[in-house]
């Protein structure tokens, strides 16, 4: 192992995997872990590995640039309320970055960290660079049942909005039925919009969720997995669509298997 990769990790699978597939193409780990968020197991894993607060950039980046890491990646969700209400302790560092930033959006503070980590010699990869095909899968239906033609009306419906939306930096999924809008995915998180659509829509809504029009492959990337299918069958949604080649389906056989017993049509559209 002759480079060392630092890894951000949010919450969820997605660092473990990534983990797997750095390591595999001989890597050595380094993860900056954040508490309230990081699955332990992340940290265990790694080669060496740093508990911070969310904000903590100064800490992060003095231990990425000890531990020799010249790339770094941002993979895994973070809980975007806890920006309100959560255990957050800026540092001087990430004060500096969001003073420099426009506005408080994904784009702009998650493009700061990036821009800062540059300046310290460590390049910001994208977040899919290790990834397969299988986990970002081509355009086609997935699962066995095919959205029917009322619900393919509702996909391209959905995926013009979910894209503005998304041009706006506001969210990435609207949930739609009968070609009306009956959520539109905010910092709650894509779960949230789908059950809240769920319960304005009756059942057998539409989930959409896109990449933004100049997604930054390097963070936000969208993503769904078995919670996503959890939201779906709580929320009686019948159809799953999002953008081919750019969203992460994690656990695809595990999922598409659960969508096939509840009847749940997912849909990869190419853009």
């Amino acid at each position: 192992m002759d480079k060392t990769l630092g890894l951000i990790a949010g919450r969820g699978t997605l660092p473990e995997l990534v983990l797997e597939e750095a390591r595999r193409l001989r890597y050595r780990i380094a993860v900056c872990a954040i508490q309230g968020e990081t699955n332990p197991a992340v940290a265990q894993a790694a080669d060496a590995a740093l508990w911070i607060r969310l904000g903590q950039l100064g800490r992060m980046t003095q231990f990425f640039v000890r531990e020799g890491a010249r790339e770094a990646m941002m993979v895994g969700k973070i809980t975007k309320t806890n920006l309100f209400h959560g255990d957050i302790r800026p540092d001087l560092e990430m004060v500096k970055v969001v003073a420099k930033t426009r506005n408080h959006s994904d784009d702009s503070l998650l493009g700061g960290i990036a821009d800062y980590l540059h300046g310290k010699g460590i390049s910001v990869l994208d977040s899919t660079s290790f990834l397969s095909e299988d986990v970002l899968p081509a355009g086609g239906v997935l699962t066995k049942r095919k959205p029917s033609k009322k619900e393919y009306a509702d996909i391209d419906f959905g995926w013009e909005l979910a894209k503005e939306i998304g041009r706006l930096d506001i969210g990435q999924t609207v949930v739609v039925k009968n070609q009306a809008v009956l959520a539109v995915e905010a910092i709650e998180g894509t779960d949230e919009a789908i059950l809240r659509g769920g319960v304005l829509g009756n059942g057998e809504t539409v989930v959409v969720k896109v990449a933004k029009p100049k997604q930054d492959m390097r963070f936000d990337v969208p993503t769904i997995g078995p919670a996503t299918l959890d939201a779906m069958i709580r929320a009686k949604a019948r159809v799953l669509a999002f953008e081919a080649k750019k969203t992460i389906v994690l656990n695809r056989n595990q999922v598409v298997d659960r969508a096939n017993r509840h009847r749940i049509a997912m849909i990869a559209k190419e853009f």
